[in-house]
């Protein structure tokens, strides 16, 4: 770790979206820990972890391409600050509901597919926006990767503050904490410089801007191998987090708190390995990362699938933790970096239909098939699937990315 790590936060904008962000996602992750959690002890149903996974995420799927227009055609920042607000809102009624009411499963699910579809408005935003919040370009990788620092940052903390809450004092704790937490991001945003919009003329009608941005995704070839590794990633492999509930409680024979250290552990090795890509000055070798990032993924989940006792179990949820974010964040970067500024928008609603829209579908047939084969069979089965894509993207991955693109289309 370098100066260089560091180099967005001499944006003023950058660092006040840095703090907020910070507190808000460890809220969320809280939450999510105590969602699936709360799922999972009252059916013990890996097909129902499965369902909450696909309620969350799947309107990620259906809408993030109306998110990524939304994106392009009306100001980020507006877009940004009103979903912020409307996660709030599910966070206290989700509170409400699980702290004075006689609640069932039904009522998580619904709320979850409420905030599903405020992420897929929300995400095409966030991500497109960061263009803006650096002053130098050449900082724009750099903001991504701390990006993904943030977001195992929290992944680190919430999860564990998470077990510990739900052990004690219950789940509708985790989710008013998680509430309060996005007083922090709706504060920082407030204080933000940014320039003054200006409207994108357009002419185009929805449809026309959904087909532009298929035709663009379409016609470049290398933007398409990268959304097409990750959506088939998402939908295979990424999934096996659905199972770790299962894995703390009837493989390790542990509680919630062993599966907050479970899911912390995913974050300590995503953590390193962001704080790593941040350090890097150049995307010039991405593509070998990412390539031997996906052969780590699929190892580390084979190794884990053997794992019977807390520690080694711990070691190897940290190194698929380290795999999985460098092989989310590397295609993060990549798609930033060498799509158009005027495309940007649509190119995230793609990212974000190929890691949050098919995860859902991953969970559900990954749920089915642990209830019928096991979860240690499942996530042997996951982590070799991982391996056979590695090979399969062997050609495109080990190569350097083209010179002329890794400074080019930056913005």
């Amino acid at each position: 770790m370098n100066i260089n790590t560091f180099r967005a936060f001499q944006s003023r904008n950058y660092r006040l979206f840095f703090a907020g962000q910070s507190i808000s996602l460890m809220g969320t992750w809280m939450q999510r820990t105590a969602v699936y959690w709360v799922v999972y002890m009252q059916t013990h149903s890996a097909f129902m972890l499965g369902l909450s996974v696909f309620a969350t995420q799947f309107p990620s799927f259906v809408f993030s391409l109306v998110g990524g227009i939304v994106a392009d055609r009306y100001d980020r920042y507006k877009v940004l600050l009103l979903t912020q607000i409307l996660s709030m809102m599910q966070a206290i009624i989700l509170t409400l509901v699980v702290a004075f009411t006689h609640y069932s499963v039904t009522e998580i699910l619904l709320l979850s597919t409420f905030l599903g579809v405020i992420n897929a408005f929300d995400l095409p935003a966030r991500q497109s926006l960061v263009y803006l919040l650096v002053a130098k370009n050449e900082d724009l990788g750099n903001a991504i990767a701390l990006n993904s620092s943030m977001v195992n940052l929290a992944r680190l903390v919430g999860p564990a503050l998470s077990g510990l809450v739900l052990e004690s004092l219950g789940a509708s704790l985790c989710f008013m904490l998680n509430a309060l937490s996005f007083m922090a991001v709706i504060a920082s945003l407030s204080m933000m410089k940014l320039p003054s919009y200006a409207p994108r003329p357009t002419e185009q009608k929805l449809l026309g801007d959904l087909q532009e941005g298929l035709r663009y995704v379409r016609t470049s070839p290398y933007l398409f191998k990268l959304i097409l590794l990750l959506a088939l990633i998402s939908f295979c492999v990424l999934p096996y987090a659905t199972l770790l509930p299962i894995v703390a409680k009837e493989v390790l024979n542990g509680n919630a708190l062993t599966y907050g250290y479970l899911i912390s552990c995913v974050g300590i090795g995503a953590l390193f390995g962001a704080a790593r890509l941040a350090s890097l000055s150049s995307i010039l070798y991405h593509q070998k990362i990412l390539y031997l990032a996906t052969l780590l993924l699929g190892g580390s989940i084979v190794a884990l699938s053997f794992c019977t006792v807390d520690l080694p179990a711990f070691a190897f949820a940290a190194l698929s933790g380290l795999g999985m974010m460098l092989h989310t964040t590397i295609v993060n970067t990549l798609l930033q970096t060498l799509s158009d500024v005027r495309m940007r928008g649509r190119v995230m609603s793609y990212y974000a239909m190929a890691l949050f829209g098919m995860q859902p579908i991953g969970a559900l047939l990954i749920g089915t098939i642990s209830h019928r084969i096991g979860v240690e069979h499942t996530l042997l089965l996951q982590g070799l699937l991982a391996l056979c894509l590695a090979f399969a993207f062997r050609s495109f991955l080990w190569k350097n990315v083209p010179e002329q693109d890794a400074d080019a289309k930056t913005l």
